[in-house]
């Protein structure tokens, strides 16, 4: 590994997740959670970034919760099919978080920060659900992120997800495309790759950073 470079000491003691979800419109306080995807970042002993696992569930609309008929058109879900695996919002969020504390603890970080293609949007509604959940643990910043978006933009010249995979080289599905997992693991993809893009810059700054006190 190249000197003590681990995730705890690349963003912080923060570990990048990746989380997309899919809804029932953009209102976080109305509109159904219907997905949610995690997928977790490794580091290699070289420092760089790669996909790691996927956590994947389908989410039982809240009761009372909006559902859009422009937004089901869009992702073709189809919330109360009677074969579609979802669990209660409460289940989902708790199953995702035990996986992400795991991960933040193996990794030595002190927090999980969310990574998501225009992240205030996914944050938004894993807050709201944390909220109506009454979960106490989050392992989420509150409101810090990363927005690959922004990083899409500046190191590809494209802010669109699909738009940013094609230019990455990464290609990009439409068939998959507006599923929670794939679009998470996609945007997974293109995070990493810009921060690897980085890491020579990284190392620099780090080496020329004074000591901490």
């Amino acid at each position: 590994m190249i000197d003590d470079v681990v995730m705890a000491n690349r963003f912080r003691g923060f570990l990048p997740v990746v989380v997309d979800v899919e809804t029932g419109g953009f209102n976080s306080k109305t509109d159904a959670l219907l997905e949610v995807a995690a997928v977790l970042v490794d580091m290699d002993d070289e420092g760089l970034l790669h996909r790691g696992e996927t956590i994947r569930y389908h989410v039982k609309p809240f009761e009372g919760a909006n559902i859009e008929p422009a937004s089901i058109a869009v992702n073709g879900i189809d919330p109360f099919h009677p074969l579609r695996p979802a669990i209660d919002e409460r289940d989902a969020l708790q199953r995702v978080f035990r996986e992400v504390r795991r991960a933040v603890r193996e990794n030595r970080c002190s927090r999980a920060v969310l990574v998501g293609h225009n992240a205030h949007f996914d944050l938004g509604f894993m807050n709201e659900a944390v909220e109506r959940s009454s979960i106490k643990r989050n392992p989420f910043h509150p409101f810090s992120c990363f927005d690959t978006a922004t990083l899409c933009g500046v190191g590809f010249g494209q802010t669109v997800l699909a738009r940013a995979s094609i230019a990455a080289g990464f290609g990009w599905d439409e068939t998959q495309a507006h599923s929670a997992s794939y679009d998470a693991e996609m945007t997974a993809d293109l995070f990493c790759e810009v921060v690897n893009r980085f890491r020579d810059i990284f190392e620099t700054s780090r080496a020329n950073a004074p000591p901490q006190p």
